[in-house]
């Protein structure tokens, strides 16, 4: 009898502990991902392919596919600091801040005088700490949503260099 008692205190000090690490946790917040990032460029499909092209080697991001025929650019995974591409969220009050990987697919079509494109993002923490301080570190891994800077930038890009 004297071994179920010892058992029963010993799982409901088990659960106290539990209870007690879980009330001190902080969650993870995690940002809204906003939708793929639309626009069309004054400038027939020729021009705004070449354009897309070269404003990626500008900005030196490395391409993982392009397909002219399909319209279909993806490039590979780089390192970002979060805060610039990639809105990682927070953990309680802290947010995240250190690096994250981040790539980016382009579909670009024809629209008459215009091309469509869109840009979807995928991304997600490389090496992070909470807030200002700490040691980085790579796990656990949380999904980022982009903050819509890479987009608008590569778009402004692309606009001026279709304009000369």
């Amino acid at each position: 009898m004297g071994s179920t008692t010892t058992s029963s205190v010993g799982r409901a000090a088990v659960v106290a502990v539990a209870l007690l690490l879980a009330a001190c946790a902080r969650p993870y917040v995690s940002p809204l991902a906003p939708p793929p990032h639309r626009d069309a460029i004054a400038a027939g499909y020729d021009a705004a392919w070449a354009a897309i092209v070269h404003a990626l080697a500008k900005e030196n991001v490395a391409l993982r596919a392009i397909a002219r025929d399909s319209g279909v650019i993806a490039s590979d995974d780089f390192v970002a600091p979060i805060g610039v591409y990639a809105d990682c969220g927070r953990i309680g009050d802290d947010l995240l801040e250190g690096e994250a990987l981040v790539s980016f697919t382009l579909f670009v079509e024809p629209d008459g005088v215009h091309t469509n494109v869109q840009i979807n993002s995928r991304m997600r923490t490389h090496m992070y700490r909470k807030g200002g301080s700490g040691k980085l570190r790579p796990t656990p891994v949380y999904q980022c949503a982009s903050t819509g800077r890479f987009e608008a930038n590569l778009l402004d890009t692309v606009r001026e260099l279709v304009r000369h």
